[in-house]
Order: C-alpha cells, then structure tokens, then sequence
C-alpha cells in the first residue's frame, strides 16, 4: 500500500469507538506503535455473563432511533400513507423526494445500521468459545445474532442498494495486521448481489439454530425460527430478479408454522394482546430506562408539539371502518399543518398508543405473510389464489371480496391496495413500492383536500412534490461524511 497512515491503538467493541488519523502527505511511513490492545485474536468475550451483554446490546438495537423513528418515518411519511408532520428540513427532504447526502437522517442511519451490524458479529463470531456458556444457549445465540443481521443489512439493501459487508470484529491495529484489518475499517460497498447472498445465509444459519417460537408471548420477542422464515419471504421477493417460488415456500413456512390471525383487528394494537398469535417478531417496548425503550409513541401521538407521520388523506378516504378506527384518532391540537389545517380534529396515527416506553411494534405479522403470498401467487399466475388470500384479510374486518383480478397488474394492485390499508404506520408502504416497481407510478398520484370558501366544499389536489419523484430517488445517497471519512465508499448516482 502506496498511502501512509499513522494510527494509533483502535478500540472497536460494543458500539464501537473508532480512532484513527491518517495523514497523506507522508508516504511510506511506519506505524507508531506496535501495541494490540486487545490483540485482535483474543477472546472478547470471556464468560457467560460477558456473551449475554454482547446479545442484549444486539437486541437493544430496536431501541434506538432508527426502529424507533426513521424506519416508519421512511416506510410511512416517504409513501402516500402519511405526510412528514414535525418540522426539520432533514425530515421534509425525505418526505419530498429532495434527500441530499448532507442529510443528517441519512447520516445516523447509515451510521446505525453498520452499528448494528457490528454489535451482531461480536456474538456471531466469540460466543461459541465462551467456557461457561451451554453449547444449546451458544447455538441460539448465534442464530438470533444472526437473523438481527440479516434484518439489518435488508434494510440497508433496500435503501441504499450496495453495501458494506464487515464481518470481522477489530479491536486493535498494529504493524503487522493494518493490511488484514484495513477492509474492515474503511469497507468498499459490496454489490447487492452479494449483500443478498450474506442475509439469506445469515437466515439459513438462523433456521439452523434459533430458537422456536411458540404460544408463549416471550417468544415472539425474539429472532426465531418462524422470524427467520419470514424474512426469507421477503427476500426472496425483493432482490433482484424475485425468485417468487422461494417466496411461496417460505411464506407457506410461516402461514403453516403455528401462527392465526387475530379475530379483532384493533386488538393488535390495544396493548393488551402483545405478543399475540399471529405476532411472528415483536420488538417488546419494556419501559424507560430499559433495553427497549419505547419512545417511538411520542414522536407520533400527542398535542404538545406537532408530531411527525400525519396521516394522509388517501389513507383517511381509503380506510374501511374497522381500520380507520384503529389506524387514525383526531383529537384537538396546539398546531396545523398544510394539508390539515384544523385545530379541533387533528388525525393522528393510532397503532401506537403507549407513551411510557413500553410500546411494542411489529417487525413481522402473519396478514403481512398472506398478503406477501398474494404477490407470489400473482407473479406465478394464480390470480383466483392470489385474490382469496386477499380476501381472507378482509374477511376480518367484515368488507366484501375483492373483485376478481382481470390481469396480473390488475391483481398486483389490488393486493398493493389491501397492504396499504391493513399495514398503514407499520414501516412498510415506502419498501412495498419498490419491490412491484411501482413508486413513481403510485405516489406521483398523491393529492390532498383543498377548501375552496367560495364554493364552501374541498377538492382534491395534487400534492406540490410529486414531480421530484424520480428513479434515483428510490435509493438514498452515502452519507457525505461517510464518504469523507472512507476513500473506498462510493455515491449512488444522482447525488
């Protein structure tokens, strides 16, 4: 390596600090110590006690904002299930398909997801030499580590399209190990091929040695086997060139694997039922100052400031009765907004309701899994399956069958439909777009009500962003600071 570098001693463990200078002026030069502090070979972790703190801090990742906020702002505020809401530029270039790289959201989850990343391979890659841990909790340990991974580099994928893939975990640089380590430190994007490849066998690893879920609540608090399945599903619909069999086998997995949907759909979402029957992987909100503190509620839910995931007016016109109750509560505020500007019935997103931290929210549901099999039906031609599955759904919340899907858009839509409807302010729309193609198609037809005093009635109007809407825009750019700090890091196009 032609660039010099002096470094001194680098500390990544945990959340992992990182202190490295470089300077480019000076070629050739040796590094200034020799000190491995810890060397990089040892053991991190050197007991039972030491491996379950390396697991909880992987599990208290669904703690911290990017789950807790920028995942559903993201899934909900960047589609047509909700306007941005709250206030900030950062946030507004999101919701208006104008996100530039000095974005400070795009910054902190780039910087979380690697964050987290790296949290799961200290126990992916120490626990198995614990000396007094049980080889039965070391295999689950491995297996849960492993799928919280996989979850996370998908979320990554899908939002920047290629991306790093460190494994290795560096505690320490020296002379002799800089040219090993330095990948890990200052990592390329990988092709999103490859990414792809690293989470399905991160999930495979996880169906190996999970845990399995079961009827107790508990169990739908952690990665398991059935989480493992439906993350397959929807991987194996989502990358590149969808392998829609695959998608099939792992769905039946899930719909076969012990799961019901629940008979009342707002007893998903009353606080009463957590981890219910056909919660597959439920981020348990266990209070303030817990692992898992749910703070999410109160960047969405209140009057004390204008809050963020406005509900839209297409997902207010849409809703059924059963669902807008469930999904949307107005209530008076101290603030407007421009596509809502009353002050006495303000909506508000209702999924959420617990503001004390103990708010719990779902990373996999079954009637997410039935719908995902609608798509993979449609895909492969069974649009009568594809349309009952749909209809199962809505069966629940006493609406009439669909009508029969006239062709294989027609029935890709509907299904589209149906997950807007019953997934709204879970995270999910923004991803579901992207995986039909369909984002600049559906949400360039965003509209709002306008009231129009002199003829005393609203009229809907085409939002005032749609147009920024293009295909570069359906990937987030790296973050500028990344790409300072990292010679290796890449832009996507158009930023």
């Amino acid at each position: 390596m032609n660039t010099s570098i002096l470094y001194k001693k680098i500390v990544l463990f945990g959340v992992s600090a990182l202190l490295f200078s470089s300077c480019s002026d000076l070629l050739n030069t040796e590094p200034i110590t020799d000190e491995i502090s810890p060397p990089q070979n040892e053991q991190l972790l050197a007991n039972a006690a030491e491996a379950e703190l390396a697991m909880k801090s992987c599990n208290a990742s669904f703690g911290i904002e990017y789950w807790q906020f920028d995942y559903f702002f993201l899934g909900d505020a960047g589609s047509d299930v909700a306007y941005a809401g709250g206030d900030g530029d950062d946030f507004f270039q999101i919701d208006e398909y104008r996100t530039i790289a000095t974005d400070y959201v795009v910054a902190r989850d780039w910087n979380w997801l690697n964050d987290f990343v790296k949290r799961c391979n200290l126990v992916i890659n120490y626990v198995n030499n614990v000396p007094d841990l049980p080889q039965a909790r070391k295999d689950e340990m491995i297996g849960e580590a492993s799928l919280i991974r996989a979850l996370t580099r998908f979320q990554a994928v899908q939002t920047w399209g290629d991306f790093p893939l460190v494994n290795e975990t560096v505690t320490s640089i020296n002379n002799e190990n800089f040219d090993q380590i330095y990948p890990s430190i200052y990592p390329a994007r990988k092709p999103v091929a490859e990414v792809y490849a690293a989470i399905i066998a991160d999930c495979e690893v996880a169906l190996a040695k999970a845990p399995t879920s079961n009827s107790s609540a508990s169990s739908k608090f952690r990665a398991s086997k059935g989480a493992a399945n439906a993350l397959l599903a929807k991987v194996y619909a989502t990358m590149p060139n969808p392998d829609w069999a695959k998608c099939i086998q792992y769905s039946n997995a899930v719909i076969n694997g012990g799961y019901s949907l629940m008979p009342v759909f707002d007893n998903l979402f009353d606080n009463l039922h957590e981890g219910n029957a056909e919660s597959i992987w439920e981020v348990n909100g266990e209070g303030q100052g817990s692992t898992v503190n749910s703070w999410c509620t109160n960047v969405f839910l209140g009057n004390n400031w204008k809050k963020f995931n406005t509900p839209s007016h297409n997902l207010s016109l849409e809703l059924d009765a059963k669902r807008r109750l469930t999904t949307i509560k107005k209530f008076p505020t101290t603030f407007a907004d421009p596509y809502w500007t009353t002050y006495t019935q303000f909506p508000n997103p209702w999924k959420m309701r617990a503001t004390d931290g103990s708010q719990n929210f779902y990373i996999f549901r079954l009637a997410d899994i039935i719908l995902l099999k609608a798509e993979a039906l449609a895909h492969t031609g069974d649009l009568s399956g594809a349309m009952a599955l749909v209809n199962q759904i809505r069966t629940r919340v006493l609406i009439a069958n669909v009508a029969p899907a006239n062709s294989q858009d027609d029935a890709i839509n509907k299904i589209l439909k149906e997950r807007f409807l019953e997934l709204a302010f879970e995270g999910q729309r923004w991803f579901d777009l992207k995986r039909e193609g369909k984002s600049i198609e559906i949400l360039s037809q965003q509209t709002y009500l306008v009231y129009n005093p002199t003829t005393q009635t609203s009229i809907l109007t085409p939002m005032p962003y749609i147009n920024n809407l293009g295909v570069n825009d359906l990937i987030w750019p790296v973050p500028q600071s990344s790409l300072d700090n990292n010679p290796n890091l890449t832009q996507n196009p158009g930023y």
